[in-house]
């Protein structure tokens, strides 16, 4: 899969996402990053770190998120995607399920639209990815925890993603899915869909398991979100054993030692 300037083998190798929040309210690291001096520093040293990409995200999503406006999106995520593309190689991944935000920020260099709706918030996100030509990483969601069989429900819900996608023109080989850990689902259904993760490959489609400090993780050690490194890394270390071509992270640096001893033993 080519994403910006980088070819990925999806099919031998597992990559880093670093995240990148740059809102003052996200559940982790909200505020830290939200001024372009801050935002530029972690990129740095996430990338030193050794991630592959970086996922840049303008709006929170954690449980009572305040909705933007797209306007107030872009002032967050456009001068940041802009800086970034000036000084580093690095392929950018843009979080967002607006057209509109989707758009620009193409045009200010994202290579990679990921969309925690699987394009089913906005109705022109699929033809504004079909007509830029950039990949997209389409996340399993539901508005309510209410499934009758849940993982075959999940994988049908991804089929309808995936029709929205091919009938935008979206290429096949464009596509990455992501099981949607900590969306629409209850804490049973994120230990599930971890241990499941295989499922996904009946699509035949990279994965991208994104556990990083989520509730997953704090409820079954009981810790705090910035206590969350460890029982990330195990969600690492399984998606590597399930097949996943990308994690996505808060914590780079332990994330990416974990992830290349797990490759090691398993391509040994």
């Amino acid at each position: 899969m080519k994403i910006g300037n980088r070819i990925f083998d999806t099919a031998r190798h597992t990559y880093i996402m670093g995240i990148l929040n740059v809102t003052p309210d996200s559940f982790s690291d909200g505020g830290k990053y939200n001024t372009l001096d801050a935002a530029l520093a972690q990129t740095e040293r996430m990338i030193a770190e050794g991630a592959d990409l970086i996922d840049i995200g303008g709006e929170s999503t954690r449980l009572g998120y305040q909705m933007l406006s797209e306007e107030e999106e872009m002032a967050r995520v456009l001068p940041v995607i802009e800086a970034v593309k000036k000084r580093f190689d690095t392929p950018i991944s843009l979080d967002t399920y607006k057209a509109g935000v989707a758009k620009a920020g193409i045009a200010a260099g994202a290579d990679l639209i990921n969309d925690i709706w699987g394009l089913k918030y906005d109705p022109q996100m699929a033809g504004v990815i079909a007509k830029a030509g950039v990949p997209c990483c389409l996340m399993h969601n539901r508005k309510q925890a209410d499934y009758q069989d849940f993982m075959p429900d999940v994988l049908a819900d991804m089929e309808q993603s995936l029709e929205i996608a091919q009938s935008a023109g979206i290429p096949y080989q464009n596509i990455i899915v992501d099981p949607g850990v900590g969306f629409g689902k209850n804490y049973e259904h994120n230990l599930q869909i971890i241990n499941q993760l295989e499922k996904l490959h009946c699509f035949g489609l990279p994965v991208l398991l994104a556990a990083s400090r989520k509730s997953v993780i704090g409820l079954t050690l009981d810790l705090d979100k910035d206590s969350r490194v460890e029982g990330t890394i195990a969600t690492s270390v399984i998606g590597v054993m399930k097949g996943c071509s990308f994690v996505r992270v808060h914590d780079v640096k332990e994330n990416v030692r974990a992830v290349r001893m797990t490759r090691a033993i398993l391509d040994s």
